[in-house]
Formats: C-alpha cells, sequence, structure tokens
C-alpha cells in the first residue's frame, strides 16, 4: 500500500489508508449466510440472507450479532432495485440508500443514491469481474471476483474515509 504525501499551508497530511476485505459468498445453496474477513483474515462481518420467492434480504451484522445495514431487493422496478436501511438499535431502518442497476448491453453498472451523496458502480471487464466504485469522480473502493467450485469470492478494497458497512452492502448487491 502507497502512501503519498499533500502538503498543505502548514503541514503535511497523509491520505488514510484503505481497507482491504473478502467476501465469499456460497452459491448453489439456500443458506447463503457467510463472513466478510478484513485483511488480515479476521472475521469482521456476518451476512445472514433471508431468500424466498417472495423476499431478497440481507443482515449485515456485527461478530457478536448487533444489526448493522439491511438490503433488500425492491420488486416494484424494472430493473434491480436494492434499498439499504440502518439496521442499528439506535437508527433502525433509516434508509441509507437505494442501489438501481441500470441497463447497459456490454457491462453491469448501477447507480446508489444515498446519504453519503452520490456513487457509481461499474464493470470494467466485459466478464464482470472487476469493478470500480466512484464518488465525484474519486474512486472509493475497487472489487475483484473470483469464481471457485462452491463460492464467489470477491476482494474489495475501500478508502479509509468511507462508510465500510456501506461500502460493503453495495458489493454483496452485486450479484
Amino acid at each position: 500500500m502507497a502512501y503519498t504525501m499533500h502538503l498543505s499551508v502548514d503541514q503535511y497530511q497523509q491520505p488514510i489508508p484503505s481497507r482491504q476485505y473478502q467476501i465469499r459468498e456460497k452459491i448453489f445453496f439456500l443458506d447463503n449466510n457467510f463472513k466478510i474477513k478484513d485483511e488480515m483474515s479476521q472475521d469482521v462481518y456476518f451476512v445472514r440472507s433471508k431468500i424466498s420467492s417472495f423476499q431478497y434480504k440481507f443482515d449485515l451484522e456485527d461478530m457478536t450479532g448487533n444489526g448493522i445495514i439491511t438490503i433488500q431487493q425492491d420488486f416494484s422496478h424494472l430493473h434491480p432495485t436494492y434499498n439499504i436501511s440502518s439496521a442499528r438499535q439506535d437508527d433502525y431502518d433509516r434508509q441509507l440508500g437505494v442501489v438501481k442497476q441500470k441497463f447497459e448491453l456490454f457491462h453491469k453498472k448501477f447507480s446508489i443514491d444515498s446519504i453519503y451523496g452520490q456513487y457509481s458502480l461499474e464493470s470494467l471487464d466485459l466478464s464482470a469481474h472487476s469493478f470500480s466504485l466512484t464518488k465525484n469522480e474519486r474512486t472509493v473502493a475497487t472489487v475483484n471476483k473470483k469464481y471457485f467450485s462452491t463460492s464467489n469470492t470477491y476482494g474489495v478494497e475501500i478508502a479509509g474515509d468511507e462508510d465500510q458497512a456501506f461500502i460493503l452492502a453495495i458489493v454483496i448487491v452485486l450479484d
């Protein structure tokens, strides 16, 4: 990880270092609960899925079981749309953002309206294995997808000044 120095009027400032995560989602299973690990391979989040014929919902929790974020598909739109809400006790059910998949012929593209600002998530290749998440023309996260026999694995690098759980919720929407 490279650090660059920025000269301000009176001081040097270092950017906040990015954080790296690994998301490993099981495929071909009805129970799609999984853990998210950090760059030290430590479990940091648990994702509990609730998928039925009428509902697509994920709950992002800390490792002690406290709810942080809820992701729920909104079936009232033509294109896939997901609502991301707070699941914290002191902020329960507050809308944090809406993720909408855009119609694109050759690659995946999503727009995200959130309390943190406008984001755009776009695949960088035709196979949709690499993604870039931008806000205000600045890349705030990169996502690299790898395929394994029974799981989809994502490597995610997020800028340190972003809400880490919120960005991970956006990545969970990819599949």
